[in-house]
C-alpha cells in the first residue's frame, strides 16, 4: 500500500466499525475530548476525532505514525506547560 492509499480518508463503513475511546483524563472533565481508535479495515490505521463532534472530521494516521506520537507523549515531547 503506497502512502497516499494509507492517508486516504475511511468510509462511513470503517468509522462505523471503529471502537472509540477517550483517554481517562478527559472522560470527566467536560472540555474538549479527543477520541482515537483502531480502523476495523485490516490496515492498521487507527482514527482521530473531536469526541463533541461525532460526525465531524476524522484524521486518519498509520499505525507508525500513532506509536511515534504516543511515544512522544510518554517521553513528555508534548509537554507545553514545562516549556512556556
Amino acid at each position: 500500500m503506497n502512502a497516499m492509499q494509507e492517508h486516504s480518508k475511511p468510509s462511513s463503513g470503517e468509522l462505523a466499525d471503529v471502537a472509540w475511546h477517550i483517554s481517562t483524563k478527559s472522560e470527566n472533565g467536560g472540555g474538549s475530548c479527543v477520541e482515537a481508535g483502531p480502523l476495523g479495515d485490516g490496515s492498521r490505521r487507527v482514527a482521530v476525532r473531536h469526541s463533541h463532534r461525532p460526525c465531524g472530521e476524522v484524521i486518519v494516521y498509520t499505525r507508525a505514525e500513532w506509536e511515534a506520537f504516543i511515544g512522544g507523549v510518554k517521553d513528555g515531547e508534548f509537554d507545553f506547560s514545562a516549556t512556556t
